[in-house]
């Protein structure tokens, strides 16, 4: 009501100007009008903001089941997603693990594949005949006579030959060297 008391005042000042405001431009009278509409609209009580204090802790929020659908879907979802990436997480590192154990096979197969070479040449030096020969002398044995070696498969010579052992005497021994 006070702004409408204003503004029916200012109407009346306006009709009933002086011939000085007549010859005023519409700008410049704009802006007296709208300083002179400020200063009122201010008045001399500043603005007062009461608190109030409101108990809401006798309401009950009633259960919304639109809201309740599109949490439990939200929820499912979620759920869902989470289990996904940890299978798609659970199977990436299942993938590093067998990669590593291939290596680690891989490796072991090259090892026993080095040692079996290792084998192979030692069983090579240890059957050679001309060692055998010389350790064989050393020993004091002698070549088999005709007849003398039986075989288990009974290909051999018809008559069973007794084993003889030869004691190299010094002489023979001295002869050999």
């Amino acid at each position: 009501m006070a702004t409408m008391a204003m503004a029916g005042q200012q109407i009346t000042e306006t009709q009933s100007g002086t011939g000085a405001r007549r010859g005023l431009s519409v700008a410049e009278r704009n802006r007296t009008l709208f300083e002179q509409q400020r200063a009122r609209r201010r008045g001399p009580t500043p603005e007062m903001f009461f608190t109030k204090h409101i108990d809401n802790s006798r309401l009950v929020k009633e259960d919304d089941p639109e809201r309740r659908r599109e949490v439990r879907s939200l929820t499912f979802a979620m759920t869902l997603f989470f289990v996904l990436m940890m299978v798609y997480v659970w199977q990436h590192f299942s993938a590093i693990e067998v990669g590593y154990g291939v290596e680690a096979q891989k490796t072991q197969v090259e090892m026993l594949q080095e040692k079996n070479r290792q084998l192979e040449l030692t069983e090579a030096q240890l059957s050679d005949p001309e060692r055998i020969d010389r350790i064989a002398k050393q020993l004091g044995m002698e070549s088999p006579q005709p007849g003398q070696v039986v075989r288990p498969d009974g290909m051999g010579g018809s008559a069973a030959v007794m084993a003889q052992a030869h004691i190299p005497t010094l002489a023979s021994a001295r002869a050999g060297n």
